[in-house]
């Protein structure tokens, strides 16, 4: 059966399909390795056109009223809505994730950005500040051209939670998806001019880090918006920091979840499957290490066990498949690698284990020290390592000894310990009695080396705008000289 999903054009820029003038960049179905479009990358002259397009785009679209902005966004998330299933198959062939995931988690949480920020758009104002007879006033206003850059694991996703705030606030946007998975935001562009997105507004270019790279430095780009891995993050800020451009950095990490003694057992296994095994594990703030305290872990390994045994892992196109392949061969190898040097290094297999074909089984090592590679870098796979804690004090202390602070969770039913650890973890999300929830409406990003910024929320707007202040004096001028 043919899974072509081959596109109109490779790039998307003024208004418009374009092929790209660059390298091939063929795109895989992870579950059966073919190749179901042949993209092409943007040339530097085409990454300038779309920076250039964007430029001249923008300041009429901030002269509009915001509500006239919010009503665009508002209609684009209508089209998603009523396109669900298309666009949950299209994001199933690019990143091999389950449809039952595709069609409740990516490009519904992008329609749920959309229409947030739309509704958020006439809400924006500025503030006057007395200064008895003379005041100030505060304008909030448009950066200008912003520069997305996505991730491969949620590339729709991401495409919406950037695009969102940027244009609510009347910048335009250049949006570079993951090579890995270049199909979402073309869909993303064709249905905002459809809603009625002025051209230039949103751009797509294709390609590897080179194109990225010349994204970010380019003159016109005014902010870096980035998902994606900690050493990326860091490259895109240096890079950023020349033309001393805003940036938000959304990066990975390796979350803590910590599960005590009094935990509702089934709904903390629950929540440790969904932080390690959603999307293959192949989510930024998922909480990789799980931390379950002495009297509760015997029964927590075996129920794990238990449950894990019935997932369905298969071919993502059907509806009872729980568990996809990795996104990629490369990906694979470094997944697997990881899981022979947890067991190299003395770490017990719960279950799981390197897999076949591009299929890695939910995997849990329990008896794992703190130092082991597998509990102290990201996998970015289904590979959870249980530790063994005793006091609160000290899962706490053992948590937060990472460089990384995406993500953490508590598992307990004592209301007071609940909010004390969660205020004592240095995560910038945070989880009581849940995980992985990352609503449109709450501020999601890290702490530490996992980024900079936040995405979501009325926090994001301050990260796609800056603010003016007018000073008008009432009086005279009383002048020394």
């Amino acid at each position: 059966m043919s899974h072509s999903a081959q596109p109109t054009a490779s790039l998307y820029i003024d208004g418009r399909p374009v092929e790209g003038q660059g390298a091939a960049l063929p795109v895989h179905y992870p579950y059966t390795g073919e190749v179901i479009a042949t993209l092409h990358e943007a040339t530097g002259a085409q990454v300038a056109a779309a920076t250039a397009a964007a430029a001249k785009a923008q300041p009429a679209w901030a002269a509009l009223r915001p509500v006239e902005r919010g009503r665009i966004l508002m209609r684009a998330a209508m089209l998603i809505r009523e396109r669900g299933e298309e666009l949950a198959r299209l994001e199933t062939l690019d990143t091999g994730k389950p449809i039952q995931e595709t069609r409740v988690a990516d490009w519904p949480s992008g329609a749920d950005a959309l229409e947030y920020f739309a509704g958020l758009a006439a809400t924006i104002t500025g503030q006057t500040i007395p200064l008895g007879g003379d005041f100030v006033y505060t304008i909030r206003e448009a950066l200008g051209v912003c520069a997305g850059i996505g991730a491969w694991n949620y590339p729709s996703q991401i495409a919406c939670w950037k695009a969102a705030p940027a244009l609510v606030m009347g910048n335009a946007m250049v949006f570079k998806p993951s090579e890995e998975t270049p199909l979402g935001a073309l869909k993303l562009a064709e249905i905002f001019t459809e809603a009625g997105l002025p051209a230039g507004i949103f751009n797509v270019v294709q390609g590897r880090g080179a194109v990225g790279a010349a994204l970010v430095t380019d003159p016109r780009v005014a902010k870096v918006s980035l998902t994606g891995s900690v050493s990326t993050g860091q490259k895109v800020y240096a890079a950023a920091a020349e033309g001393m451009r805003h940036v938000t950095m959304e990066l990975g990490g390796k979350s803590p979840l910590i599960v005590f003694d009094d935990a509702s057992l089934e709904d903390a296994i629950g929540a440790a499957m969904l932080a390690n095994f959603y999307s293959s594990g192949q989510i930024c703030s998922n909480g990789t290490r799980v931390f379950v305290q002495d009297g509760i872990l015997p029964r927590f390994l075996e129920r794990l066990a238990e449950r894990l045994a019935g997932v369905k892992i298969g071919d993502p196109l059907d509806d009872d498949t729980q568990h996809g392949p990795i996104v990629s061969p490369a990906q694979l190898a470094k997944i697997r690698a990881a899981i022979e040097r947890g067991q190299a290094e003395g770490a017990r297999l719960v279950c799981g284990g390197v897999g076949e074909g591009a299929f890695v089984p939910p995997t849990v090592f329990a008896d794992a020290g703190d130092d082991m590679f597998i509990a102290r870098e990201e996998i970015f796979g289904p590979v959870m390592t249980v530790l063994r804690f005793a006091t609160e004090e000290e899962a706490v202390t053992r948590a937060n000894a990472t460089p990384y602070g995406l993500a953490a969770g508590v598992f307990t039913r004592d209301l007071a310990r609940g909010h004390r650890v969660a205020a004592a973890l240095e995560a910038g999300t945070t989880w009581i009695n849940a995980y992985n929830l990352t609503p449109v409406e709450a501020p999601f990003g890290g702490s530490k080396l996992s980024g900079v910024g936040r995405e979501n929320s009325a926090a994001a707007i301050e990260h796609y705008s800056q603010l003016k202040s007018v000073y008008v004096g009432m009086g005279g001028v009383d002048a020394p000289y």
